[in-house]
């Protein structure tokens, strides 16, 4: 049986340390309106280049493990553990173009596989069915929720705060 539609191979997920040269994509992924609408935790002014990457000079010289994610070679976004030793949490942004694809959740998978510390913490807005889709394929689990100030839609939301035990 023939389908007019075509599934898309899932591209080969690999992670590498942050290059110079994968801010500018960061930059351009983290500045896209809707992808900051999604995420709702995000930069307070996502345009603001300066302040792009003075938090990114920051990130890069903290003990924090962080990520570029390759999809197929090319740049699709990245991943963090960050916080401090007793409260570790993760982080993961791939670019809009790549959403539906499988790289969110193996870029995940391996992020978690590289950190032996359990358990890590996660959160979410709770209206991101898809990042929360990803981080209960990767083993996190729901354990309460919260609210927060998002600056992506200038309001107190709702969150979903989970867990990875093991």
């Amino acid at each position: 049986m023939s389908s007019a539609f075509s599934a898309r191979p899932r591209p080969a997920v690999v992670l590498r340390e942050v290059r110079d040269g994968d801010l500018p994509v960061f930059f351009g992924h983290m500045s896209d309106p809707e992808s900051v609408r999604v995420a709702a935790f995000a930069a307070e002014d996502p345009t603001d280049r300066a302040r792009f990457d003075a938090h990114w000079a920051r990130l890069r010289a903290s003990d924090d493990l962080i990520r570029t994610v390759l999809a197929d070679g090319e740049v699709a976004g990245h991943a963090a553990v960050y916080g401090p030793p007793d409260h570790r949490e993760v982080t993961c942004w791939v670019d809009r173009a790549h959403w539906g694809r499988g790289i969110a959740t193996a870029a995940l998978s391996a992020l978690v596989g590289l950190v032996p510390q359990r358990p890590l913490h996660a959160r979410a807005a709770a209206d991101n069915t898809g990042s929360i889709r990803v981080l209960q394929k990767c083993g996190f689990e729901i354990v309460g929720h919260d609210r927060g100030f998002a600056n992506a839609r200038g309001a107190e939301i709702d969150e979903v705060v989970l867990t990875l035990a093991r």
